[in-house]
């Protein structure tokens, strides 16, 4: 385990030096990716500003990594849009990334009016805070692989395909990016318009650090921690996994793509980066329930059981994304693959656990082991 902790703080001039010295918003900077994305953006020298409401999770990654100290903290509902107004008005950022939101499937059947009233009419309030005060900045407005309608076939989702979703949660995602869309073409097509907007599309996400209920790593933890047998409720739901930092590097790029597009040096416009992008792991990565928990297991011992429920809630069981795109018009791919994503994230945890005072030095060091691979890879975004 320790060649996967080796290594200090990120370099500032990864993604071509966008975020020295820039303004970030950062909104759901309180949650288990939004924290991730303050620590990254502060090793890229940015001066990062956050809103949300507090962490919802006990133990949380924000407080683990000692945020509220490092970066200005704001307090708030993206439901209330006299409050997002304000906390973009106060920032006046270069960089928007939006993470706020209702993550859960199953909550969303429990708390469907919370769900879109978050996820759709927060983003709205997101969009119509920037564009009501006429500053210059990059938006990167983060959904789901959740967003398309699935048809639970062998298929990886690109990017033109339709939205829908079968529950509250991927349906209000789906109408996310239908919000998105309608914002860009109405307030921010033209070539000179202040603000440059996109939508990013992650697969399913792990890493060390997020304690959600009712989902798959976290559950493993817990039970581990307790040296109980991990419960799995859909071992044959299928799934794209992929660590934290492969789509927070996808958000960064974009971004900085978004504020100039020669950054890249892959001679696309606005226009191109201006749009939809899926950021999902290699096809490898695209596995079952079950192999990500035999493969948590080789590295924390235990046991799983057998807990699934017939009459359980519909959740997808097929589920991948094409990311073609990415890789044509960012230049991103993957460095991870899926042991490597699996040991990262179960070391982090094992860690942690033993000594909770080095969850923020072991995630700085992830970050930099993350940069030193990509940099290995000659990844456009390390340049």
């Amino acid at each position: 385990m320790e060649s996967l902790v080796k290594g200090g703080a990120g370099n500032s001039r990864s993604f071509g030096g966008a975020f020295a010295g820039k303004r970030v918003l950062v909104t759901g900077h309180t949650g288990f990716k939004g924290a991730w994305l303050c620590e990254w953006l502060l090793a890229l020298g940015a001066h990062v500003t956050g809103f949300a409401l507090p962490p919802v999770t006990t133990p949380a990654l924000f407080d683990e990594l000692g945020l509220a100290g490092r970066i200005k903290d704001r307090r708030g509902d993206v439901r209330d849009l006299a409050a997002v107004r304000a906390a973009v008005d106060a920032a006046r950022p270069d960089y928007v990334f939006h993470l706020a939101a209702q993550p859960l499937v199953r909550l969303s059947y429990a708390q469907p009016v919370e769900t879109y009233a978050t996820n759709i009419m927060g983003t709205v309030h997101l969009l119509e805070a920037v564009r009501l005060a006429g500053i210059r900045c990059a938006v990167v407005v983060v959904t789901t692989d959740k967003c398309y309608e699935n048809t639970e076939r062998a298929h990886a989702y690109r990017e033109e395909e339709p939205m829908g979703g079968h529950d509250p949660y991927s349906s209000s995602k789906g109408a996310t990016e239908l919000v998105v869309s309608a914002y860009r073409r109405s307030y921010f097509s033209a070539a000179d318009s202040p603000v440059r907007l996109a939508s990013a599309r992650a697969g399913n996400v792990i890493g060390g650090g997020d304690w959600a209920l009712d989902r798959i790593v976290p559950d493993c933890i817990r039970s581990l921690q307790r040296g109980e047998a991990i419960p799995v409720r859909n071992r044959h739901a299928t799934r794209p996994w992929q660590h934290v930092l492969e789509p927070l590097s996808g958000y960064l790029w974009l971004g900085a793509a978004l504020a100039n597009p020669q950054v890249s040096g892959l001679r696309f416009q606005v226009s191109d980066y201006a749009s939809a992008f899926n950021f999902g792991p290699s096809p490898d990565a695209t596995r079952p329930v079950v192999a990500l928990v035999e493969e948590v297991l080789k590295h924390w011992p235990g046991q799983w059981e057998d807990r699934t429920d017939p009459k359980a809630v519909h959740e997808a069981t097929l589920l991948s994304l094409a990311i073609d795109k990415a890789a044509r018009v960012l230049g991103w791919k993957p460095v991870w693959d899926f042991t490597a994503t699996i040991a990262q994230t179960v070391g982090w945890y094992r860690l942690v656990s033993a000594d909770a005072a080095v969850a923020a030095t072991h995630t700085r060091r992830q970050i930099a082991a993350y940069e030193t691979a990509a940099r290995a890879l000659n990844l456009t975004w390390t340049q």
